[in-house]
């Protein structure tokens, strides 16, 4: 199958959505299926590198830490269009709402074929960064939502949480729920005797045979970081656990000042951003995987963290139902007593934590990059029966 991939995130960038599309970029190559790809250029020169068209862009950092536009010159690349358009993709799949969704309603309609869009994010909890209004905010993105929902054969949710919602927004194309897969190869527990993990919690002076709590991901007020160095804080000194940040972010400055303010500078490490490649071995730095955020899709942490071993200890969110059970693979917590509850049992009893463990990597293996690539084909074949029933593909914007 003919497949086009349009995100606008993609590598050097480090984020859930840029894992998700490289992961089934990959798997579809390996399944011997002809992909491209549609992303934006980390500056605003256009150019085609081993079947990837990266199109100029400039930044919208006022907008959101990190986030790119294609530049104004940059969409009319019409010998591009027509390379694509001569190659004939079967279906056309967006990773994004903004600029290469647009240049994927181009493609799609001159080729006539079906738009598959997966919503990774939501962004009504995003509405702090563009209204004083959260009110306002949030009517806007269910507003935009089902306008872009009008120019899609079919959206995939990662969650049931995310179909759910999308249906309560009311979009006008079928949603189906298909959970991200994670590359099972690279995640994984430590094949060694330990070595590894003593070394690298010698390097951020932890003692061993301390308890840590890993959290993996962008810095920022919407994951809830804070309220972890809080929960940290609600422990008893002479048993408190170490709390390791991997990853950076905007929110970073705040989060060193309340850890100075709590007087735990002692017990909370900040790592900084890591190499992609590098992220496994961080997980297996830990002893428990722990999250505060309520913002999720679906997390791909929570599920790099289980293919590592690591038991989760997560606020409860509806995108993990069925995911993290409490005392079979983790714990999910409404309030600081259910926080320290759970940690207490899961530290002080050496056979359960074996246990969570087991459960943990079985878990994880559930979501193979295998298993979520073939959902994803099924969900193309769907869309392309859909699109036979659809009328003549509609413009996005009056000048594309």
């Amino acid at each position: 199958m003919k497949i086009l991939l349009a995100s606008d995130t993609w590598s050097p960038m480090v984020n859930g959505v840029v894992r998700s599309v490289e992961l089934l970029y990959h798997q579809l190559l390996a399944l011997g299926h002809d992909v491209r790809v549609v992303t934006l250029a980390q500056n605003g020169h256009s150019h085609e590198e081993n079947g990837i068209l990266y199109v100029g862009s400039i930044s919208a950092e006022r907008v959101y830490p990190g986030v790119r536009i294609s530049a104004a010159g940059a969409l009319p690349i019409s010998h591009w269009l027509d390379e694509l358009e001569a190659w004939g993709p079967e279906v056309i799949h967006t990773q994004s709402e903004f600029s290469t969704f647009v240049l994927a309603q181009r493609v799609a309609r001159r080729c006539h074929c079906p738009v598959v869009h997966t919503y990774h994010t939501v962004y009504e909890d995003y509405t702090q960064y563009l209204f004083f209004s959260e009110r306002l905010g949030r009517i806007t993105a269910e507003k935009a939502t089902r306008i872009l929902s009008g120019y899609c054969s079919l959206m995939l949710a990662p969650t049931e949480k995310v179909r759910a919602m999308l249906n309560r927004y009311g979009v006008s194309c079928p949603v189906v729920t298909v959970p991200t897969g994670i590359d099972l190869t690279a995640f994984g527990p430590a094949q060694d005797n330990g070595e590894e993990k003593a070394g690298m919690r010698a390097e951020l002076d932890i003692p061993e045979g301390d308890t840590v709590l890993l959290s993996l991901g962008r810095l920022a007020a919407e994951k809830n970081h804070a309220q972890l160095v809080r929960l940290l804080a609600a422990q008893p000194e002479e048993s408190r656990p170490w709390l390791v940040f991997v990853g950076d972010g905007p929110a970073r400055p705040d989060l060193e000042a309340l850890t100075k303010e709590l007087k735990l500078t002692d017990r909370v490490r900040f790592v900084g951003m890591v190499k992609p490649d590098e992220v496994p071995r961080w997980y297996r730095l830990g002893d428990i995987f722990v999250s505060a955020s309520q913002s999720e899709t679906q997390g791909l942490t929570y599920f790099e963290g289980m293919a590592c071993g690591l038991p989760v200890l997560c606020r409860a969110d509806p995108c993990l139902d069925g995911v993290v059970e409490n005392g079979f693979n983790g714990w999910q917590w409404k309030d600081e007593a259910e926080f320290a509850s759970a940690l207490n049992t899961i530290i002080s009893d050496p056979a359960l934590r074996g246990q969570l463990h087991q459960n943990a990597l079985a878990t994880a293996a559930r979501y193979s990059a295998e298993h979520f690539a073939q959902q994803v084909l099924d969900a193309y074949q769907q869309a392309i029966a859909l699109k036979q029933y659809e009328p003549e593909h509609k413009s996005i914007l009056s000048w594309v």
